[in-house]
C-alpha cells in the first residue's frame, strides 16, 4: 500500500479561481467515495499576488450554488517544497505546467506533474486546459465548475486505484 495519505495538489495562477474550485470539488468527491482518509488535497498558485486571500467571490458563489463549501480556502503559493510535500501535482493550464516544471528539484520530480484535464474524458491534446474565468462573467465560472466536476470523476477513479490496499 502506498504511503498514507496520498497527497494531491491542484495549481493555477493566483489560487483564487480554478485551483480552489477543483480543490473543493475533489475533496468533496473523495469524501463521498470513501477516500477522504486516504487522500489529502491542497491547492496553490504559481503567483503570489493573492496569498492569504479567500477564493474569488464569483468562484465561491458558483460552488455554493452547486452545494459545495468554499469558505475555508486561503490562497497559497506553489514553491519547490510542494514536490516533497505532494505525490501528484495537477496544473490547470500549460503556463502553470511550465512554471511548475521550472521549479522541479530534479528531472524525476517532473513526473509528479500532470495536466488536471488529463483525467477529463472530453479533453484531448488540443483542448487540455481549464480556462481562467477571471476576466469573464459568471458563465465562465459555471463552465469551469462543469469541467472540474467531469474531470474530478476521473481523478477519483485514478486515486482509488493508487490508494487501494494491497494484499
Amino acid at each position: 500500500m502506498p504511503a498514507e495519505p496520498y497527497r494531491v495538489a491542484v495549481v493555477c495562477l493566483g489560487n483564487i479561481c480554478r485551483s480552489p474550485m477543483a480543490h473543493v470539488v475533489l475533496e468533496h468527491r473523495l469524501a463521498e467515495a470513501g477516500l477522504g482518509d486516504r487522500v489529502t488535497v491542497a491547492s496553490a498558485g504559481t503567483g503570489d499576488w493573492h496569498v492569504g486571500e479567500p477564493m474569488d467571490p464569483r468562484a465561491a458563489a458558483t460552488l455554493a450554488e452547486a452545494g459545495y463549501d468554499a469558505s475555508r480556502h486561503r490562497a497559497r503559493k506553489f514553491t519547490v517544497d510542494w514536490y516533497a510535500e505532494h505525490d501528484l501535482l495537477l496544473a490547470m493550464d500549460a503556463s502553470n505546467l511550465a512554471n511548475m516544471s521550472d521549479l522541479a528539484p530534479t528531472v524525476d520530480a517532473q513526473e509528479q506533474v500532470r495536466m488536471f484535464r488529463s483525467f477529463d474524458p472530453a479533453a484531448d491534446d488540443r483542448d487540455d486546459e481549464v480556462p481562467d474565468p477571471w476576466f469573464g462573467g459568471d458563465e465562465g465560472f459555471r463552465d469551469v465548475l462543469e469541467m472540474v466536476e467531469r474531470t474530478v470523476d476521473g481523478i477519483v477513479e485514478h486515486l482509488r486505484a493508487r490508494t487501494a490496499p494491497r494484499s
